[in-house]
């Protein structure tokens, strides 16, 4: 008897066993599972095993394995579950496996796993099976032999409903923003002051994944002393000499206005000083729009992306800002892969009152994405932030929206209260954050002490593509 193993239907709650009387050699039951990053994450925590090979994308890449692999035992706790949910089932004592792990199984494979008998013990009730791990291409990724109990009478039990766990991915999605970079050649970025071990780590890291060529703008001297006492390998890598943080910008912003870099990159200096110089009316990089920062999270309750824009630059935007605002997350959530992004434009009501200059502003830019004075995306507000993210909060509300609920972009009043939310939401929501500054003529990753290594790198991807999305845009323009 073969079995294969597939979600259980609505009326079929109920695992049911083999008793011993009833077993044959040659028997058996297989599942069949696609194994998800999750999966590795979910058994990362549960174990503790956090080998790096598992669940550190940036080591695993530069790995002999070349990316993230399942850990093995992860494929054995599949024997596991045949045993004790299909064959022989609930009842069933594992006594002893051996294992041999002949191929890696990686993120997205398809595994079959097969349980067979080989021998039977009546004395005991002792059966012998064989146990096979076949990835989607046929090949063993694992094998072994099992010895069991087999139950000694038929059992019907109720499967147990389990809770489903939340994880808090502290990767951004990363794997995700580096597959869609990936293609993609690598731009050359100019690294603003990279004077602090972290500041020229996560260049150096986002150049070893061939993200970005970065160029290391600052006191040569200095920038040599910090990789030599961190053991930070910057052999390769072309550093520009300006002395002090405030001529690292100017010359930063110089190389970008000439064309010789296609990005920036805040090392450790001051976030004005560097945008001083990238406003600056006659050697800045400005263009017709406003500039405005967009923030990236990946919030484990949500089920994608939210971008939160402007929480960085802009302190009290008015209305005629705030269109440029709106429009710079738009394109960017185009440039990460979404086509028509759901835009809610917050405020503490959803409705409009002429009391809240938020709630006017909202219903203004809602009704100028109506006119195509906004355009590529579905604009709503005023919504207050339980009804931009919840289906029930707007349900609850009576809210019809096809933004409600289901928020891709959220547009806030001010930079004070952009701030604290896309704050809540890091460190006591567990989102993980990144971001980058558009409507300059190139993007801008502004970094902070804060920031985990993952995070940077998700900002260089996440500049690359914005820089990719604008370089075909304007050959579609030029054809």
């Amino acid at each position: 008897m073969t079995d294969s193993l597939a979600p259980p239907a609505a009326a079929d709650d109920m695992l049911e066993n083999h008793p011993f009387a009833e077993i044959r050699v040659g028997d058996g039951a297989s599942l069949v599972r696609r194994v998800t990053e999750r999966d590795i994450q979910l058994f990362a925590a549960v174990s503790g095993d956090v080998n790096p090979a598992h669940v550190d994308a940036l080591y695993a890449n530069n790995s002999v394995l070349h990316g993230i692999i399942a850990h093995g035992m992860l494929g054995a706790s599949m024997i596991s579950t045949v045993l004790g949910t299909r064959f022989p089932g609930p009842g069933t004592v594992y006594l002893s496996q051996s294992l041999r792990f002949l191929k890696p199984v990686r993120v997205g494979d398809t595994v079959t796993v097969t349980v067979t008998v080989r021998s039977i013990d009546p004395a005991t009730h002792h059966l012998v099976l064989a146990t096979t791990c076949i990835d989607q291409h046929g090949d063993t990724v694992i094998d072994g032999e099992a010895g069991v109990t087999a139950p000694p009478e038929k059992l019907q039990i109720r499967r147990t409903e389990l809770a489903e766990p939340l994880m808090a991915d502290r990767n951004l999605r990363y794997a995700q923003l580096l597959a869609a970079a990936a293609h993609r050649p690598p731009i050359r970025m100019g690294v603003v002051h990279p004077c602090s071990a972290d500041a020229l780590a996560g260049a150096v890291d986002a150049a070893r994944l061939g993200l970005i060529q970065a160029v290391l703008v600052g006191p040569s001297e200095r920038i040599r002393r910090i990789a030599a006492d961190n053991a930070i390998d910057i052999a390769g890598l072309e550093i520009v000499d300006a002395p002090h943080s405030h001529a690292a910008a100017a010359q930063a912003v110089a190389l970008a206005r000439a064309g010789q870099v296609e990005a920036l990159m805040k090392g450790s200096l001051h976030t004005d000083e560097l945008l001083a110089e990238v406003v600056n009316g006659e050697r800045g990089l400005r263009t017709g729009r406003r500039i405005s920062h967009v923030f990236v999270l990946d919030v484990p309750r949500y089920a994608k992306p939210l971008l939160i824009t402007d929480a960085a630059i802009n302190v009290a935007p008015d209305i005629y800002a705030k269109v440029d605002i709106v429009q710079n997350a738009i394109d960017l959530a185009h440039a990460l892969g979404t086509p028509c992004p759901k835009v809610a434009i917050l405020s503490a009501v959803e409705t409009v009152t002429p009391k809240m200059r938020s709630a006017m502003d909202a219903a203004a830019l809602a009704k100028m994405a109506d006119r195509g004075q906004i355009t590529g995306a579905l604009v709503d507000g005023p919504l207050a932030f339980d009804n931009a993210v919840s289906p029930a909060a707007a349900r609850t509300k009576g809210i019809r929206s096809e933004v409600a609920g289901d928020a891709d972009i959220l547009v806030v009043p001010d930079l004070e209260s952009g701030n604290m939310l896309a704050k809540q939401l890091e460190y006591l929501g567990d989102a993980q954050a990144a971001g980058i500054v558009i409507g300059a003529s190139v993007p801008i990753v502004l970094t902070s002490r804060a920031d985990t290594a993952h995070s940077r790198i998700a900002s260089c991807a996440i500049a690359l593509l914005w820089h990719d999305f604008r370089r075909r845009a304007a050959a579609e323009v030029a054809s």
